[in-house]
This record gives C-alpha cells, structure tokens and sequence, in this order.
C-alpha cells in the first residue's frame, strides 16, 4: 500500500471512472444499493437500538461495495450477498474492527448533529430523530434549519475524510482502526485539490438532474409523477456515485492486484 498525491484534475478522472463502472454490470450495481435500501429500511424498526444500527454497519456495508468494484473489473458476478463481506471473508478480527468502525461513525454523526444545534437550536435533530410529525409546523417553518443542514454538512467534511478510506484499510490491508483513520485522513487531505473537483462534479450531477427533471415534468404537466421519475433517477446517480468511490481508492492508493486491474485512466463515453 502505497499513498499517493494526485493533482487536482484526477477529479475528473475519478468521476468518469465511477460512471465507466457503473455501465459494466448497472443491474448489479443497483439491486446491491435497492437491498441496502431495503435491508437497512426493516433494520431501522428494530425498537430503541433501530435508529442507530444502519449507521453502525455503514462502515462494513462499504467494504462489500468496494468488493463488488472489484469483482466487476475483474468480470467475477456480484451477489447482493456481497454486502456483507467485510463482515465475514477477513476473519473475525477485520468484522470486530469494522463494528468498531462503525461505533465510532455513530458517535462522529451523533457530534455532526448536535452542531447543528448550535445553528437552529435543535430543530433539525428533532426532525430527524423522527419529531417532526408531533412539533408544530410553524415552528419548524420558522426554525433556521437552512443553516443547521450548512452547518452540519461543514461539519461532516472532517467526519467524511476519517471514515473514506478507513473501512477498506481495515478489510484488505489489515490495519487497525486508528491507524486506518489517520491514513484516509492523511491520504484526503493530501488530495484535497482533485476531492474538491470531484466532489463539484457530482453536485453538479445531482442538482442538474433533480432541477432538470423537475423542470421537465413540470413543462410536460406531470408535476404530480415528478417523485416517481426523480426517484429511480436518484438512485442510479448514487449507485454511480458510490462505484467512483472505488476509484477514488485506487487512485490514492496505487494498489494493483492480478484479480483487480487497474481502471482506465480515460474511460469511454
């Protein structure tokens, strides 16, 4: 393993290697993010310990989408079973470091919320936390939740920049969690120019597709079906989203395997 530091247009590269991956198995790709959906959906109704949980195996749920890059560049099929494999192909010292993992990702997003009290003086917590339907809708109409969402999105960048890299450090490169979150640190912060460009792009992808869509249902007269076409949409830019993770991986980190050739560095069209 080897950190590498990458000028900024990389960004790009990263961008379109996500879409390239994506276009090689995209029926995999989203009935793997359909189950998470799914899976993490009944999860949540476990009663008191349900509104955490999902949060908790982030970390390990990542790892099986990264295995499932892998195996698709190496033209190997993709179960949805692939989820899991963090928890259960690394022994079960890697499953216990990525429960660990995933703890402290509950804690880090426990923080993230609560500084976005400071901005709205707790309102967006309580929505979140499901006291939406109860509060007074005024006073939600009123609150400045705006701000807190800034807030907690500014927040979260240091919170994103621990756990980027950390999950799949622990799974496939054997380090232990503080050393793996101090190298995705290291390793974001050291790229941060092509994470700026990359992270622009995909922004831009989501806002044109979320207003472009919208536009066009509303210049059709089908406002009303909008959420349906918005939603598959949605979905499939994610999934690609999450594939460009893959690359952002193996630019950073150089690493080149027999079973896992390198992606392209120009992806087709």
């Amino acid at each position: 393993m080897q950190l590498i530091e990458v000028p900024a247009k990389t960004g790009y590269v990263w961008f379109r290697q996500g879409i390239w991956l994506f276009r090689k198995n995209p029926l995999a790709f989203l009935t793997l993010f359909f189950t998470y959906l799914l899976v993490m959906t009944l999860v949540s109704q476990i009663p008191v310990i349900g509104g955490v949980l999902p949060l908790a195996f982030i970390p390990g749920v990542a790892v099986g989408f990264m295995a499932a890059c892998r195996n698709t560049i190496a033209g190997k099929p993709v179960f949805p079973t692939i989820l899991v494999d963090g928890f259960h192909s690394y022994g079960p010292v890697v499953a216990r470091r990525l429960l660990v993992l995933g703890v402290l990702y509950v804690v880090a997003m426990g923080l993230v919320l609560a500084g976005s009290a400071l901005a709205d003086g707790g309102m967006l917590l309580k929505v979140m936390l499901g006291g939406g339907g109860a509060m007074d809708q005024e006073a939600i109409a009123n609150s400045n939740i705006p701000l807190a969402v800034i807030t907690a999105l500014v927040i979260y960048i240091p919170v994103a920049m621990i756990f980027w890299f950390s999950p799949i450090l622990v799974a496939w490169h054997e380090v232990p969690p503080v050393k793996a979150m101090f190298f995705s640190v290291v390793s974001c912060w050291r790229n941060r120019g092509a994470f700026v460009v990359f992270g622009a792009l995909w922004f831009a992808v989501a806002v044109t597709v979320s207003i472009g869509l919208s536009a066009l249902m509303q210049a059709l007269g089908a406002a009303d079906f909008a959420f349906a076409i918005l939603m598959p949409a949605t979905m499939i830019v994610t999934t690609m989203l999450y594939c460009s993770f893959y690359a952002t991986y193996r630019g950073c980190f150089g690493v080149q395997t027999p079973t896992a050739p390198d992606l392209p560095t120009t992806p087709a069209a």
